[in-house]
C-alpha cells in the first residue's frame, strides 16, 4: 500500500534523506561544470563548434567506469575511512583541486594540458560516482528507495545550477581563474559529509578475491534476467536518455548563438530552471512511491519526451523582438527543460537501483549508468558537426526522434502494470521477493 502522509514526511525529513542532498550535489556539480561551464569557457576563448563538441569525449571515464568499479567493490583506500568513504574522500580532494586549477589555464595557449586536466576531472567524478551510487544504495532501506533517489537527482540538478548559473554570472565580472577557484569551493560541503558520515553496513559483504568482484556482478545479472531479457534492460539503460542528453548538449552555446548574454542564461537558469525543477523532482519522487516505478518511467518520459519541441521553437521562432519576450523564450525552455530531464532522471536512477544486487552495488550500478553515459560521451561529441552541418532547427528535431525508441523499450522492460510492488521496494535484490 502506499505509505502514508505522515509516514512519507518523516521518510523526507530523516538524516539518510539529507545525506542524499549532499550525494547528489557532489556528484552533479563536476559534471555540468564539464556540461555547461567548459564550452561556455571555451567559447568565448574563440575555439570553434566543433572544437567544443569534440571536448564531450574527455567524458569518456563515465562510460567505462564498470572497468574499475570492482575495486571499490573489492578494496579501500583508506582503513581509517572504510571501503566505500574512502573513495569518496580521495576522488573528492582530487576534484576540488582539478576544478582550481584549470581555471589557472588557456584553452589557446594550454589546449593540450587543458584536455589532460579536464579527463582527469572526468576521471575523478566517474570514479567518485561510482563510490556515491554505492554508498546511496547502502544506507537506504528498500522502502525509501523511490524518494532517496528523487532527492538525490535533484540535489544533482541544483548543482548544475553553480557551473550553469552562478559562474556564468560571475564569469562576466571575474577572470576566468577566480570563477573556477569560486566553483570548486563548492566541493568542499560533499568532502566534509564523507568525513562526517558512518560507512554504510554492507549485509552481503564485499567480493572475497578481485576475480569474484569482476566476474560476479555480470553473471549474477544476466542469470537472474536471462540475456535476452538482460540485453533488453541494458539497450533501455542506453536509449532513455539519448534525445535529451544529445538535444542538452550545446544548450549554453546555443543560447549564446541565440544572442542572450552570460548574465541572462545564468539569472533565467537561477530563476525558470530552479524552483520547477526542485518542486516537480520533489513531487515526483513523492508521485512514484505511489504508482511505482515502472509508471512513473512512463509518464516522466513523455514529459522528457516533448519538452525537446521547446529546443525546436526557440531555434525555429528565435527569441523573440522585445527585451520581455526574449527573457520568456528563454525561461520557457529551461522551465521545460529542468523539469522534463529532472523527472525523467529521476525515474532512470530508481530503476537502476532497483536492479542492482546488493552484493555487487558499485559495480552493477556503474555498468547500468555507464551505458546512460554513453550518448553523453560519444554521441553528444558529435553534437557541434550536427549543429554545423544541420543547423539548429533540424539538429532538435533529430534529437526528439532519437527519444522515441527509449519509450518503445518501456513496453518490455518496464510494462504498465509490471510493478507489482511500490516504488521502492526493489524487486530484484534478495530478500524482496525477486525473480
Amino acid at each position: 500500500m502506499p505509505l502514508s502522509r505522515p509516514a512519507w514526511l518523516n521518510t523526507l525529513l530523516n538524516r539518510r534523506m539529507l545525506i542524499c542532498i549532499f550525494t547528489g550535489f557532489a556528484s552533479g556539480l563536476p559534471l555540468y561544470l564539464l556540461l555547461n561551464l567548459v564550452p561556455a569557457w571555451l567559447k568565448t576563448e574563440g575555439l570553434s563548434l566543433k572544437t567544443i563538441g569534440a571536448f564531450a569525449l574527455i567524458q569518456f571515464p563515465y562510460t567505462w567506469k564498470f572497468l574499475w568499479a570492482p575495486l571499490l567493490d573489492r578494496f579501500g583506500l583508506l582503513p581509517w575511512l572504510g571501503r566505500r568513504r574512502s573513495w569518496m574522500f580521495v576522488s573528492q580532494l582530487g576534484l576540488v583541486a582539478s576544478i582550481a586549477w584549470l581555471g589557472q589555464l588557456s584553452p589557446v595557449d594550454h589546449l593540450p594540458l587543458v584536455i589532460t586536466l579536464t579527463a582527469t576531472l572526468a576521471f575523478l567524478s566517474a570514479t567518485q560516482d561510482i563510490a556515491l551510487d554505492a554508498f546511496r544504495r547502502e544506507i537506504l532501506p528498500d522502502e525509501e528507495l523511490g524518494l532517496g533517489n528523487a532527492i538525490h537527482v535533484n540535489a544533482y540538478r541544483i548543482a548544475g545550477l553553480v557551473p550553469g548559473s552562478l559562474s556564468l554570472i560571475l564569469a562576466d565580472h571575474l577572470p576566468w581563474s577566480m570563477v573556477f577557484m569560486i566553483t570548486a569551493a563548492f566541493m568542499l560541503p560533499g568532502l566534509f559529509m564523507t568525513l562526517s558520515v558512518k560507512e554504510p553496513f554492507a549485509a552481503a559483504g564485499s567480493p572475497r578475491t578481485l576475480r569474484d568482484a569482476v566476474i560476479e556482478p555480470f553473471r549474477e545479472f544476466f542469470g537472474r534476467h536471462g540475456v535476452q531479457s538482460a540485453l533488453l534492460v541494458l539497450a533501455f539503460l542506453f536509449f532513455y536518455k539519448l534525445g535529451d542528453s544529445l538535444c542538452t548538449a550545446l544548450a549554453t552555446p546555443f543560447y549564446l548563438d541565440m544572442g542572450y548574454s552570460k548574465t541572462e542564461i545564468g539569472i533565467i537558469a537561477k530563476n525558470a530552471g530552479l524552483w520547477p525543477m526542485v518542486i516537480g523532482g520533489i513531487l515526483g519522487g513523492i508521485w512514484m512511491v505511489k504508482i511505482g516505478i515502472n509508471r512513473a518511467l512512463w509518464l516522466f518520459g513523455v514529459v522528457q519526451f516533448v519538452t525537446i519541441l521547446g529546443f525546436v521553437w526557440m531555434a525555429w521562432f528565435g527569441p523573440g523582438e522585445s527585451n520581455a519576450a526574449r527573457l520568456a523564450v528563454l525561461a520557457t525552455v529551461i522551465a521545460g527543460e529542468a523539469v522534463g530531464a529532472g523527472l525523467g532522471t529521476t525515474a532512470f536512477v530508481a530503476f537502476m537501483a532497483r536492479t542492482t544486487n546488493p552484493a555487487y552495488t558499485a559495480t552493477q550500478f556503474a555498468l547500468f549508468t555507464s551505458l546512460m553515459a554513453v550518448p553523453r560521451t560519444f554521441i553528444n561529441a558529435t553534437a557541434g558537426w550536427l549543429v554545423e552541418a544541420m543547423g539548429w532547427y533540424s539538429f532538435f528535431w533529430l534529437c526528439f526522434f532519437l527519444a522515441i525508441p527509449g519509450m518503445l523499450l518501456l513496453i518490455k522492460v518496464a510494462p504498465w502494470n509490471g510493478d507489482q510492488l511500490p516504488a521502492n521496494v526493489a524487486l530484484d535484490a534478495p530478500g524482496a521477493g525477486g525473480r
